[in-house]
């Protein structure tokens, strides 16, 4: 790989949002194998925190973690403004859902948007709006729809997607696996050889993991399913799984789940990925799914790699 193409894929990503909104504890949740109830202990951001995230192949995240305090958001708007909105692929916005101050919250909110817009005018933007935990169920739909409302208007000319998010449930990794997809060169040709690889195996469902994060870079799915949430659920549980085996002593390298409904397959898969194959067909056997994934190995790795240097591979 030469320089010029190192450099294409590596992404500046802004992580921003008042000081004690969350930003840091979701942070170190999806890239630093925190549990939730370990984030307590997490310190205020002090001026901006460089953080480089190796995705798939040569995809590469530069995360800056700024922090929320009054003399930085100053500092960020005025004196480092085109230093720190140039060249953004990504701004992600954590806005605190029960705020202190809401009315302070949307004016620096709305001073971000119209750094991002005179800076990096095509940079993608995610705004979550954070701690849903701390909001009664019957409340959230109609809490999250006006504060979505209020941020997509204050927000333009820039579109910007939405998300509810808690660090203690499936959301936060729903959100940060759309904001990893929308940074995935050729993610709509990778759809497409997983859903002829979920032919192949005659499989329900095949989802495609990152392989630290755990979180989810792609799916096919054949054979529609209830839950809405279960990618996030099945990310969120082989984490913790995976943590659980690190303290032990052990790593974790595949595992197979039967019951009267399905057969579940998690295995690694290419350099970067976990690869999950899905069977309701009792008639497939286990042994024809894992040649099947084992066969696919290098042929996916090679996607990987050379839908990384900008190439395209055909299935």
């Amino acid at each position: 790989m030469n320089l010029e193409s190192g450099q294409r894929f590596k992404r500046k990503v802004l992580l921003m949002g008042k000081s004690g909104s969350g930003k840091t504890s979701m942070r170190s949740i999806i890239f630093a194998n925190y549990i939730a109830r370990d984030t307590q202990r997490l310190g205020a951001t002090i001026d901006v925190e460089h953080s480089h995230v190796k995705f798939l192949g040569d995809l590469a995240l530069n995360l800056w973690d700024c922090g929320g305090q009054q003399a930085f958001i100053d500092t960020y708007l005025e004196g480092q403004r085109e230093h720190v909105f140039s060249n953004v692929a990504v701004l992600i916005y954590v806005f605190e859902v029960l705020s202190k101050d809401p009315q302070h919250d949307r004016q620096y909110f709305q001073s971000v948007m119209e750094a991002v817009h005179q800076h990096s005018s095509s940079a993608k933007v995610f705004c979550l709006v954070h701690k849903m935990d701390l909001i009664s169920e019957d409340q959230r739909n109609s809490l999250f729809a006006s504060t979505e409302a209020e941020l997509v208007a204050m927000a333009k000319p820039l579109e910007i997607t939405c998300f509810r998010t808690s660090i203690w449930d499936e959301t936060l990794f729903k959100a940060w696996s759309a904001i990893v997809y929308s940074l995935i060169p050729n993610a709509s040709v990778l759809e497409r050889h997983l859903s002829t690889f979920a032919e192949i195996c005659e499989a329900d469902e095949v989802v495609l993991f990152e392989k630290a994060t755990f979180l989810v870079i792609s799916h096919a799915t054949r054979k529609a399913h209830h839950d809405e949430h279960r990618f996030e659920k099945i990310s969120n549980i082989i984490k913790q799984f995976k943590l659980s085996c690190t303290r032990a002593g052990a790593s974790f390298q595949s595992m197979e789940v039967v019951n009267s409904h399905f057969t579940a397959f998690i295995d690694t898969f290419t350099t970067n990925t976990y690869v999950m194959v899905i069977l309701s067909d009792k008639s497939v056997r286990s042994a024809a799914t894992r040649l099947n994934i084992a066969a696919a190995r290098k042929h996916f790795e090679r996607f990987i790699r050379e839908s990384s240097l900008g190439l395209s591979t055909v299935l």
